[in-house]
């Protein structure tokens, strides 16, 4: 059996299967997923699991050099922009229009839907390497 924080079967294959600039998208429950992208619905009801406890563990896991998120969250999303500003304060943060991070979850090797319940709590994550 596994040892590591990260149970989800599908989440750690994607993981284990990427590559330096991989992407990977974590969302909440009303973001659209690409029909030709691997879609890991985890959500159970509204808030569950959040967005922030799926991006935790996700992180136990990926070694991410670069994120992406919309930048209508800073307005809409203030107190979670700014808790994405903490927790990736030695990455590279790019902000793009949510329209066109909708075209980018194209690029990603999965989208995890999450319970997540507010609104542009989303985010890719682009692997980095480990050396």
């Amino acid at each position: 059996m596994k040892k590591g924080s990260l149970l989800n079967k599908e989440i750690s294959s994607v993981i284990a299967g990427m590559g330096h600039t991989d992407m990977l998208t974590i969302g909440d429950c009303g973001l659209p997923v690409p029909e030709n992208v691997r879609r890991i619905d985890l959500a159970l009801k509204k808030g569950v699991p959040t967005f922030e406890d799926t991006l935790k563990v996700v992180l136990e896991e990926l070694c991410v050099e670069k994120v992406i998120i919309a930048s209508e969250i800073k307005a809409k999303n203030a107190d979670l922009y700014g808790t994405l500003k903490n927790v990736f304060a030695d990455i590279e943060i790019e902000e793009i229009p949510h329209e066109e991070f909708k075209e980018k979850t194209k690029l990603s090797k999965a989208v995890i839907r999450t319970g997540e319940y507010r609104p542009y709590a989303n985010i890719i994550l682009q692997s980095g390497v480990t050396f």
